[in-house]
């Protein structure tokens, strides 16, 4: 019985230690997709109160990417992100968000990103583009790294991408905020920008 036990106890250490396996359907990205907005996630973090972090994300966007990757620089995505979709998990907190505090959605009722220029290191790629909230557009750049590619049992050809950034929100006119008592500031103006991409490949119309 200890044997079983240990051997057991083994396997579940090996299976908690193994790292997730990437598939790898296509072995050249090239082509046209549509972000899939069921299967991924614009997210954000920020720090409150200087102790803890509050994650939030936008439910509602679209976007498309042509993926060259022989010449990465004619690369191109665009993304709109809905403002009002935003959502933290706490109603008070989202209402607060889309008032002129914060995304003054009845204003500026949308988000966008159009990259202007695309560079590739292997699998890792760096956007750079231009970024707009609230009528400001200031450039950025967003380094991804590829997560795999799969044939959905629909029939459809997925990539995968993660990446991640960080914005100074003030820059965008997200000013608000309040000082503690103890020092520092309710709201960190740094804000951690995270995308977990998952993209479709559009099949070119049949002649």
């Amino acid at each position: 019985m200890g044997l079983f036990n240990r051997s057991a106890d083994t396997s579940s250490s090996a299976a908690a230690a193994a790292p997730e396996q990437s598939t790898s359907f296509v072995s050249d990205l090239a082509g046209d997709y549509t972000i899939d907005p069921s299967h991924s996630r614009l997210g954000f973090s920020a720090r409150h109160a200087m102790v803890t972090k509050v994650r939030g994300s936008f439910d509602e966007f679209e976007g498309t990417a042509h993926i060259d990757t022989a010449t990465p620089a004619n690369s191109k995505v665009d993304v709109t992100i809905q403002a009002a979709s935003v959502t933290t998990g706490n109603e008070q907190r989202d209402g607060h968000l889309r008032t002129p505090d914060f995304f003054d959605i009845a204003h500026y009722p949308t988000l966008t990103f159009t990259s202007t220029d695309v560079a590739r290191d292997g699998s890792e790629w760096a956007i750079t583009g231009d970024l707009t909230i609230n009528g400001v557009t200031k450039p950025v750049t967003i380094d991804f790294e590829e997560t795999g590619s799969a044939k959905d049992p629909f029939g459809n050809t997925r990539i995968g991408f993660e990446g991640a950034t960080t914005i100074d929100r003030t820059e965008w006119n997200l000013s608000f905020n309040a000082a503690l008592e103890t020092g520092g500031v309710l709201v960190s103006e740094k804000v951690k920008l995270e995308f977990d991409i998952s993209a479709i490949a559009q099949v070119p119309a049949q002649i």
